[in-house]
């Protein structure tokens, strides 16, 4: 799998919102990576990479990174691989990377956990590995007077904003900036990197999703809805439809992109979306997560201890927010 945040359309949406892009390779090993951060100290990302085809690969690959990471005043380096380059079979993926001098990050900022459709299946097996419901509304939905568009105008993601304004407004949860989805669909729109997908109802939306594709995956990546018309459950047909647009196009995955580890409870982020993600089949994948690879020893720990200080401050905040609540209506 080519991530799309590993692509060369990505490094185009990353400069054209400002940030310094860094792109390099050598034999078996390629990664993109941008310089983040600012006063409180800077560190070179690497969203799902570097992308390495051997343990000694990865280890170049980290090489580079860190060269790199040092020429541009950087304190650390953060990446995460989608394997741990174990060097043999006792090796976990976990161990592997601390033997390296890698630490787990205190944010874990892409998703760890995912589930990944092979579309190089039959359609007919595709839709079979579907519960039911999902192949019904599929199949019937136009029967409601809803049917199923794909837009490439960037102005169309007027209507992804909308809904989710709602739906964070109704939620209480974070959600990506109007101005980031606006620059995204601005760049990547354009070149065949992104859709908008629409759901609409006697010609107006009421459902959208934006989804991401890489020169062999497509990543669902930002959705929401109307809630007026929820009992449609038009959002359904909407992923089944993109994920069958992703076939006809000769792509080979199809990653639903954030799951819920195995056994996780509600208090895990991606718990209340779980569950809709693997009703449209496919199997789980797991990645060794996020994880900082220092450069500057001093400058880590006191980035690392400015990063405690304040989620610790935000923490006693929200429960004096909460306790100032709580006192309000009793």
């Amino acid at each position: 799998m080519v991530h799309i945040l590993q692509s060369p359309a990505w490094a185009q949406f990353q400069q054209s919102i400002g940030h310094r892009v860094i792109q390099a390779a050598g034999p078996g090993w390629r990664y993109l990576a941008t310089v983040e951060g600012g006063s409180a100290g800077r560190y070179l990302y690497c969203p799902y990479g570097p992308e390495a085809d051997s343990p000694q690969a990865f280890d170049r690959a980290l090489e580079d990174l860190v060269a790199r990471a040092k020429t541009h005043r950087c304190w650390f380096v953060r990446v995460e691989p989608v394997n741990g380059h174990t060097v043999d079979g006792l090796e976990t993926p976990e161990a592997s990377l601390r033997r390296r001098g890698l630490k787990r990050s205190p944010r874990q900022v892409q998703p760890g956990h995912t589930q990944v459709i092979d579309l190089r299946r039959d359609t007919k097996d595709l839709l079979k590995d579907m519960k039911s419901t999902n192949r019904n509304l599929y199949r019937n939905i136009h029967k409601k007077g809803v049917s199923i568009e794909r837009s490439e105008d960037p102005q169309d993601i007027r209507y992804l904003l909308a809904f989710l304004e709602d739906t964070a407004k109704r939620r209480n949860f974070h959600r990506q900036q109007d101005d980031y989805l606006r620059a995204v669909a601005e760049s990547l729109m354009p070149v065949g990197a992104a859709s908008l997908y629409l759901a609409k109802l006697e010609g107006e939306p009421i459902a959208a999703s934006l989804v991401y594709d890489s020169p062999d995956t497509r990543t669902y990546a930002h959705a929401a809805m109307d809630r007026a018309h929820r009992k449609l459950s038009a959002g359904i047909p909407l992923v089944v439809t993109m994920i069958m647009d992703a076939k006809e196009k000769g792509l080979t995955w199809f990653d639903l992109f954030g799951t819920a580890p195995e056994g996780a409870g509600p208090e895990h982020e991606w718990h209340g979306f779980t569950a809709f993600k693997k009703s449209f089949g496919g199997e789980p994948v797991s990645y060794p997560g996020t994880w900082d690879l220092p450069v500057s020893r001093v400058g880590y720990t006191v980035y690392s201890g400015a990063r405690a200080a304040r989620e610790a401050l935000s923490t006693a905040q929200t429960k004096l927010r909460e306790m100032h609540t709580t006192k309000e209506t009793s």
